[in-house]
């Protein structure tokens, strides 16, 4: 007897054999197919019920389908989708003053993606460092950390040390220097070194898919007082950490220092469409002049009105203050788990990991399978790391109830 479909048209194993037969092997996600989702929960064709532990890479931190956001979408889909840059719409500029003053910024330069805002930001970068620190044509140089993942286009996977993403996609971009991450002391030498040729130094706060490697409670300030020292722009890559995510509405703001440029994407749309955002102040941000850089779909409408009504959402729902609130409460209660198969628990904000050590050929992926089959989804990241990031409206007590289910997995898997 067929198996009920009760969301879309097709059943779980036909969705699965459909993108294994017809899209690129660029991904291998867990064996689940989400056919619905709302606020902290997701549904499968067969309409069983998960609780989504990943957020879309913590894009979805308004939790999935918010009524709020979702208006916001239908309205102005009603009137006006894109016009690109060719002209003004009166979306636009509304949408970038709302967004410079929630931040704390003079301007932004709208994109769509995280890895095209990290690109964004790798160009003003250069651009500041020829006309504004005065670097020789061609010698301009940015200055990334070990274990970093900025996203995967051919300049962004120049600065990884990750080999699955550069493996025989060389020649990789020039001017590219790399550190070690949580090591303040080696930003220093490598500016003391070169610092007339350096014009900027890309650092994600917190690095996510690196297993949310979490810095020392100091690092991100003494990088940026050690960039103020040489005359470089500290750019904090915010597009995982931002928005509430930490527990702060950047997670810089733990260090109590302003990057000279925030990087910006995924829970900005409230997981909804495509949005990213790169913001500075104007001495950096007007080295850009008109046709220097730009993208048909940057800053389009319907983007502006869905961004808008999502971070409105984070400050009416009180989603940072949950976020430090609930996160605090989930590393206290996984920190109570016995079991040799949890080596640490890590993170701040509702940004966690767990490192596995594996047991009886158990690692990080059998226990993501067991966790898909008692109702949590949740992805392993380097094999033996998972990350436990469910959207910042989840309830306290929707917390207990994914709590107990990880509970279950792991005392029961072995």
């Amino acid at each position: 007897m067929q198996e009920k479909i009760l969301y879309g048209n097709v059943g779980s194993q036909l969705a699965m054999e459909l993108e294994e037969k017809y899209g690129a092997h660029n991904y291998h996600p867990l064996p689940v197919v989400i056919a619905k989702g709302k606020g902290a929960k997701v549904w499968d064709p067969e309409g069983k019920e998960y609780y989504d532990f990943l957020s879309a890479y913590s894009a979805v931190n308004q939790g999935h389908c918010h009524p709020k956001i979702i208006n916001a979408l239908i309205d102005q889909a009603k009137i006006l989708t894109l016009t690109s840059r060719a002209f003004f719409n009166n979306k636009l500029g509304e949408y970038e003053k709302f967004l410079t003053q929630f931040f704390g910024y003079d301007m932004v330069l709208p994109m769509n993606t995280g890895a095209e805002a990290v690109e964004t930001a790798m160009k003003i970068s250069r651009k500041w460092g020829y006309e504004k620190k005065g670097i020789a044509s061609n010698k301009a140089t940015i200055v990334f950390a070990e274990g970093n993942f900025h996203g995967r286009t051919l300049a962004v996977i120049s600065a990884s040390t990750d080999p699955v993403c550069r493996e025989n996609f060389g020649p990789f971009l020039p001017g590219i220097e790399k550190i070690p991450y949580n090591d303040p002391h080696s930003l220093e030498m490598i500016l003391q070194k070169k610092g007339e040729e350096i014009c900027a130094f890309v650092v994600e706060p917190i690095q996510g898919e690196a297993g949310v490697f979490v810095p020392d409670e100091d690092y991100i300030k003494k990088c940026y007082e050690i960039c103020k020292k040489y005359n470089v722009l500290f750019v904090a890559d915010e597009v995982q950490t931002g928005i509430a995510r930490t527990g702060r509405m950047l997670c810089c703001d733990y260090a109590g220092i302003k990057p000279d440029i925030v990087i910006l994407g995924k829970a900005i749309s409230g997981g909804v469409l495509p949005v990213s955002a790169v913001l500075a102040n104007q001495e950096i941000m007007l080295v850009i002049k008109p046709g220097e850089h730009g993208s048909t779909f940057g800053g389009f409408p319907l983007a502006c009105t869905v961004a808008q009504a999502a971070l409105e959402v984070i400050k009416e729902e009180n989603l940072t203050e949950n976020a430090e609130k609930l996160g605090e409460i989930f590393r206290a209660e996984l920190k109570k788990i016995d079991s040799p198969l949890i080596e640490t628990v890590r993170g701040k904000g509702l940004l966690n990991a767990i490192v596995i050590k594996p047991q009886n050929n158990i690692g990080a992926w059998e226990v993501c399978l067991k966790l898909k089959e008692n109702g949590l989804l949740a992805k392993p990241t380097h094999q033996h790391i998972i990350r436990f990031a469910p959207p910042l409206v989840i309830t306290e007590e929707q917390l207990m109830e994914a709590i107990a289910i990880i509970k279950k997995t792991i005392l029961n898997i072995l």
